[in-house]
């Protein structure tokens, strides 16, 4: 059974392990309101509720992403206000993004 996002259960529980800190900035979630988590479609498809798409964010990131893609919020002077780096990113969103072989050396295929 899906949740009222329509994230179902296993994804949800999946994704609640993974992400402790926002996928983007890196804050830790806690109950003020700068570190308040919500979910996160990586790439803005609703239908793509996977645990490779859905992520935990802190509320700033996901209002200021917005429904911009991926690449052009990280591009954006919002997204650097906000100190969004490519050190800053979670491995689930440099895998989004194709660059997960920065951390390896090697070119992707």
């Amino acid at each position: 059974m899906a949740n009222k996002w329509r994230i179902p259960r296993d994804v949800e529980e999946a994704v609640m392990a993974r992400d402790k800190v926002c996928v983007y900035c890196g804050v830790e979630f806690g109950s003020e309101r700068k570190t308040v988590w919500s979910w996160e479609h990586i790439v803005n498809d609703i239908s793509i509720a996977t645990i490779e798409n859905i992520a935990r964010c802190c509320v700033g990131c996901n209002a200021s992403k917005g429904a911009k893609s991926l690449c052009d919020w990280i591009n954006s002077t919002n997204a650097k206000r906000r100190g969004i780096t490519i050190d800053s990113l979670s491995p689930v969103v440099l895998n989004a993004l194709g660059v997960e072989w920065l951390n390896s050396g090697e070119a992707p295929l």
